[in-house]
């Protein structure tokens, strides 16, 4: 049996489910964190099988850990350390260290 679509349009739809569950689990996340939390599981599901990134904006949303979606003060705990923002899944207590952007100067001079 064979797939139905060219994998461009499925691509495409993988994408735009993808943003409709994140969505979805912002909205219901003061209703039910379990049904936020099972729309990302869900979200990743469909990234992996149909091979897409998740966009760079909806990454640093979940815990790649324990799916969980994060919201700060909540679920998540956000700091600034040594030019890392650190983001800490209050569920599993795994950590997730971003390093912040650096200017581009060397020896206190600017490059043009």
């Amino acid at each position: 049996m064979s797939r139905k679509g060219t994998r461009s349009d499925r691509k495409l739809i993988a994408m735009e489910r993808i943003s409709i569950l994140f969505s979805k689990a912002e909205d219901f996340f003061s209703w039910n964190q379990e049904y936020s939390h099972h729309c990302v599981r869900s979200a990743r599901l469909i990234a992996m099988k149909e091979r897409v990134k998740i966009p760079p904006r909806l990454k640093g949303k979940y815990c790649r850990k324990c799916n969980s979606f994060l919201v700060s003060g909540v679920t998540g705990r956000v700091r600034i350390y040594r030019g890392r923002v650190i983001i800490t899944c209050l569920n599993c207590g795994s950590h997730r260290r971003i390093p912040t952007g650096r200017s581009k100067k060397s020896n206190g001079k600017e490059k043009n």
